[in-house]
């Protein structure tokens, strides 16, 4: 069987020969200038060949001493304590604040008011709650119809919820129960029969400043006709809501 010639050019052997080797003609290889390297897959080369910045890394925690790390902690709690600190004057500010708002609408604004009593029944019950708005008269003056809060003008220690029936230099009358402003009868139809009288007053001038109430329990009401004019510095506030009981609560408006 004949040998196989070996013509230099075998698969895998590409290579060429270096000169003055006489070991067998042997390959030795040399790497090229396009020889592949191995990257670094997180090195900034390696993100530059892919197009994309680099991340930056979280450096990692520095090493403490003992005593660094006990001055750390400290700064820490104080640091907590202080804002603990801002938080509670914040609180407390925020309360304070309140409080002086709540007193001042209260003073020269808006007064919780209890009924006691049926006077005003039956547009008022005996203890429904209400909200009285002391600013309505401070610009403007009490109109004809108007359920007010006023001082009772005998005892100024105690106050009473009436509605006005006569303003300044009105005349008033009443008649069988009928009451007659400048000869006028004033609208009563919200007053069941039963609650009304049949009383008279004589003709009379109400004076300069001055104002005639009347609760809409005519035969139940302690007021004008039995204690006088009141002074315009003694009604307090208008009537503006009553809230509870809640299932009654209403906003009024005159002659209702």
């Amino acid at each position: 069987m004949g040998a196989l010639e070996n013509s230099g050019n075998s698969v895998g052997d590409s290579w060429p020969t270096q000169a003055g080797d006489d070991s067998n003609n042997k390959a030795i290889p040399s790497a090229p200038a396009t020889w592949p390297r191995t990257v670094d897959p997180e090195s900034d080369e390696a993100w530059e060949a892919l197009g994309m910045p680099r991340p930056e890394m979280a450096a990692p925690p520095a090493f403490q001493s003992p005593q660094q790390a006990a001055k750390t902690r400290r700064d820490r709690r104080v640091a907590l304590a202080a804002q603990v600190r801002e938080e509670l004057f914040a609180w407390v500010k925020t309360l304070t604040s309140a409080a002086v708002y709540a007193t001042l609408i209260v003073t020269f604004g808006f007064q919780v008011a209890r009924v006691e009593g049926q006077s005003m029944a039956p547009t008022l019950q005996d203890q429904d709650r209400l909200i009285v708005n002391k600013l309505a008269y401070l610009l403007d003056s009490p109109k004809l119809g108007d359920v007010v809060m006023l001082i009772y003008p005998k005892s100024p220690d105690k106050s009473f919820v009436k509605r006005i029936v006569a303003e300044p230099l009105d005349t008033v009358r009443i008649v069988n129960g009928t009451v007659y402003v400048n000869d006028k009868p004033l609208p009563d139809d919200f007053i069941p029969e039963e609650y009304r009288s049949q009383d008279d007053l004589a003709l009379e001038l109400v004076p300069e400043g001055y104002y005639f109430v009347m609760g809409d329990h005519r035969n139940n009401s302690s007021d004008s006709r039995h204690w006088g004019f009141v002074p315009k510095k003694y009604i307090l506030g208008r009537v503006q809501l009553r809230w509870w009981p809640f299932n009654h609560a209403r906003v009024f408006s005159p002659w209702d």
